[in-house]
Formats: C-alpha cells, structure tokens, sequence
C-alpha cells in the first residue's frame, strides 16, 4: 500500500481499503464544524467543511498522476480537503470499489472517480449516492451515465476519430497494414476510442487491413512486448494504432529495435508533456491532445458548489481534444507541437 497522509481525524474510524491504493490526502480548510454524508445537512448552507474524495485507475498512469495532482491543487484553491485513492492496475473494479467505500466511511460530500470498470462500479456509486454524496465521473462515463450525477471526460469516440483519420491521411494511396495496441479489455474508453479509430480510419473490425491486435492495459512496458510479439509474425505494418503515449513509446521502442520505426507512422492519444515531446522528436506521428486538468477543476469546483451553495451538477461535459503534429494533414485542423507544449495536460 502506498503511504498514506493525514491532516485532521474524522468523525468515524477508518480504515485503508484492501483493494486500493492510498495516494494523498489534500489540503486544509478552515471552516469549523464536522461534515457528514447526507445531503441534507451538507449542501446548499454555506457552511462546514467540504471534502472531496478522488478514485483514479492507477498511481502511475502519467494522466492520471496530472489529474491528481490538478485536482490536489483545486481542493486547495476551494479550501477543501482532498482524499485521493488509486485502483493498482487498470482495470481494478475491486480496488475502486474499496476506495469508494472507504471514502463513503470517511464521509466525503463528492466523490470524482475515473471507473476501471464502467459497470462493475455502479453498486458503489449508487450507494453513496444514497448516502447524499455527490458522485461525478472524470475522464471516462459510467454505463449508464446517468449513474453518476455528472460527467466532465474526453470524447473518446471523437480522440480514436481524429487519430484514426490522421494516420490514414499519412499513408496517403499505400494499402493500410495496421496494428491495433487497444487497452484494458472491457473498459469503455479502450472501446470508444477504438471505435472510433477504425471510424477515422475508414474501415470495419473484421478488415483483413488489420494485421495484428494485441490488449495492453494502457502499460509501456506491455505494450512494447505486444509489439514485439506482434513483429515476429510479420514485419508488414505501415500504421499503428495505440491507445494512450506509454503504449506509443512502447510501440515505437519495439518498432525502433527491428529498424521499422521510419517507415510505420504511430499514431496516439493523451497529449501529455513529454508525448508531446516524442511527437517533436518524430516517435510517433500525432497525439490527441486532453485536458486532466480542465476535468480536475471542473470536478472539484462541482463539489464545492454543491455543498456551499446547493447547485447541483448533471449531464456530460465534453472537456475538449486537440490534434498535435508537426506534420499536418489537409482537411484535419492541428496545433504544432509548439502549441502543445505550453498547454500540455492544462
């Protein structure tokens, strides 16, 4: 279990959660009076103090770590308390659902979660729900989306799109010869963006222009083995589609390896700093850029609203994507890596 800070006791006891992983608890607030659960006691009178509970996929998903720490930020900004709690691998239901129960225990008023498992999480959130805590899902919807009270995320469908549309453009009359690197099996946003993806790139699952496919949780070091074994069957790949930049660099180091990575154009989704920094240097062609930070604040400034003021949020808050590359293509608007750099993760 990761370390584990405190910064003022609780009105019930508490303990670490056995399937998740503890990251931080946030900054101070300086209103008196213990806070609650219910909503009734909580929301819309201006007073008492508000804490906010964060349940993110992994610890070390450079996305996710920004996200927390914008959201750490906010909290501070609001003075609020945040509590930030991690599943240990993507695709950790049992992990996110202790976290939530935890929170549930520590008696949060909003709860910002990024679900693993779109589905699996429902029965945690709609108990604290329950309970009067305001539950808001970042960077991926729940199935049904209306099982959160919000939603601030990307539009995957429309990030697999864009990429999927680029790296298509690239290859200009060459027949396509792809490999898909996809992420967490089950998860939405690996599907959505997946979708999308063969959406832009103007063909259908079952294309024999596929030519390897491989599942790698979102994880660098997966995705280069994946890769690597995906090699071995055939060497004739000219695209390759990823699901997030740690998969793309692991791609391109596998791909860099064998001297293919010159004449494969990688294509990619997340838009952090140093994947930024990997389009510039020519790893991979093209990112889509989003924005954890817009998520964090939005979810955070959600709580604190509804708790000191009783507005509550609702409906899904599509919180941008922008393609970045040094090498634009006619018809797909793009930024330069130049642009992308000052606003990486913002």
């Amino acid at each position: 279990m990761a370390r584990h800070h405190t910064v003022r006791k609780r009105s019930r006891p508490w303990r670490p959660p056995q399937g998740a992983t503890v990251l931080l608890v946030g900054a101070l607030l300086l209103g008196a009076g213990a806070c609650g659960g219910d909503q009734d006691s909580t929301s819309g009178d201006g007073t008492g103090e508000v804490t906010i509970g964060l349940v993110t996929k992994t610890e070390t998903n450079p996305f996710f770590v920004s996200l927390r720490n914008a959201a750490a930020e906010a909290a501070a900004e609001n003075d609020a308390e945040l509590i930030a709690l991690s599943g240990k691998f993507d695709g950790d239901n049992e992990g996110q659902v202790a976290a939530v129960e935890s929170l549930i225990a520590r008696d949060v008023q909003g709860i910002l979660i990024t679900p693993s498992n779109t589905t699996g999480i429902l029965g945690a959130i709609a108990e604290a729900r329950r309970q009067g805590i305001l539950v808001i899902a970042l960077d991926t919807a729940t199935d049904p989306v209306d099982a959160a009270d919000a939603t601030y995320a990307t539009d995957n469908f429309k990030a697999g799109r864009l990429q999927g549309a680029y790296v298509r453009a690239v290859l200009g009359d060459r027949a396509p010869e792809l490999f898909m690197l996809d992420g967490t099996e089950g998860s939405t946003v690996s599907q959505h963006r997946h979708d999308g993806f063969l959406d832009g790139f103007g063909i259908k699952d079952d294309s024999p222009a596929i030519r390897g496919r491989a599942i790698t949780n979102g994880d660098r070091n997966r995705a280069q083995a994946a890769m690597e074994n995906l090699l071995q069957r055939t060497s004739d790949v000219n695209s390759v589609y990823t699901i997030n930049e740690p998969v793309a660099d692991g791609a391109y180091t596998a791909l860099a390896a064998r001297g293919l990575a010159q004449q494969v154009t990688v294509g990619s989704i997340d838009g952090g700093c140093e994947g930024v920094r990997d389009v510039r240097s020519g790893k991979y062609a093209a990112t889509v850029m989003q924005f954890p930070v817009r998520m964090a604040d939005l979810g955070v400034a959600a709580v604190t609203d509804f708790v000191r003021d009783g507005k509550k949020p609702s409906g899904f808050t599509d919180t941008g994507t922008q393609l970045i590359t040094d090498k634009p293509v006619r018809g797909l608007a793009s930024q330069n890596t130049e642009w992308g750099l000052q606003r990486c993760w913002g």
